[in-house]
């Protein structure tokens, strides 16, 4: 029974860990923006959620040599291609952060989240009424 709920759920988790990993990296860039040879990050949030969309959360480890050892929490999930953003005229230090680029992507990837959010706390009530039978 559970397992069916984990598929059902599924897309919008991996959707959800995601876009919280690239907002993470945008705003690695937007912080940044004034670092010298610093260069901006992205993924191909399309790509990368196609590419894992088969795969289960969770199914990578680091190997340990010891029962001692902790498991490490991944910041980046599913091991998510990260791509240097191609930007036409670099700063004169190297930096290639576009802050107009970097709020516009921030403000999207935001968008897109909540939406997500949105979807899923729909899943979620339409099945507390299926149960309720309400």
């Amino acid at each position: 029974m559970l397992s069916k709920l984990d598929q059902y759920f599924d897309f919008n988790t991996q959707a959800l860990k995601l876009r919280s990993y690239r907002q993470q990296l945008l705003a690695s860039n937007v912080a940044n923006a004034d670092t010298p040879n610093y260069k901006a990050v992205d993924i191909d949030f399309a790509r990368e959620l196609k590419r894992v969309s088969g795969k289960q959360a969770g199914a990578l480890h680091m190997a340990t040599t010891s029962q001692g050892h902790l498991q490490a929490a991944s910041g980046n999930p599913y091991n998510a291609k990260i791509m240097y953003r191609s930007i036409s005229q670099p700063n004169i230090d190297g930096n290639t952060v576009n802050m107009d680029e970097e709020r516009a992507q921030f403000a999207e990837n935001s968008l897109r989240y909540e939406s997500t959010v949105r979807v899923l706390n729909g899943q979620i009530r339409g099945l507390m009424t299926a149960i309720k039978g309400v």
